[in-house]
């Protein structure tokens, strides 16, 4: 056996985000991720289920894409998924051979992901599942007040 063969191939890493594609959150997580072992990272973006025809996926996918990329310190691959994330996941999966899946969710009180259960969903399909939940801008009324007395 020669070392090339006995080297361990990269894990494969699916990131399912839509609007949080590009958050500092999961920026930091690839970032960590990639320094831990070996991996590859492909950024699933589900069609938004209120449009699913237009091409919004599309361009959260050309915006993401660099600055992931830069996080994971290589290429990233981008696919625009079913409107279903679940759905889009069950895709990848069948034909992408991943080995981990991310995902990337808005703030508990605005999610829709969260509140439909995805993580534990997706989890049923026997895969790693680590969920990244953006940051909450915490502002007050008086906070939004004061910035636009300001400027």
């Amino acid at each position: 056996m020669t070392a090339e063969m006995s080297s361990a191939a990269p894990t494969r890493v699916l990131v399912v985000a839509h609007r949080t594609a590009a958050t500092p959150r999961l920026l930091d997580e690839i970032r960590a991720r990639a320094r831990r072992s070996c991996c590859t990272f492909t950024l699933l973006v589900p069609r938004p289920y209120w449009d699913p025809d237009t091409d919004q996926a599309a361009v959260t996918l050309e915006l993401a894409l660099p600055l992931l990329e830069e996080s994971a310190g290589g290429h990233v691959d981008g696919i625009v998924g079913d409107s279903d994330p679940l759905a889009a996941v069950q895709r990848a999966i069948g034909t992408g051979g991943f080995d981990e899946i991310i995902i990337s969710t808005l703030p508990v009180r605005v999610s829709r992901w969260l509140r439909r259960d995805l993580p534990h969903r997706v989890e049923s399909l026997g895969l790693p599942v680590t969920v990244v939940t953006a940051e909450q801008l915490e502002r007050t009324a008086s906070d939004e007040s004061s910035r636009l007395l300001r400027g």
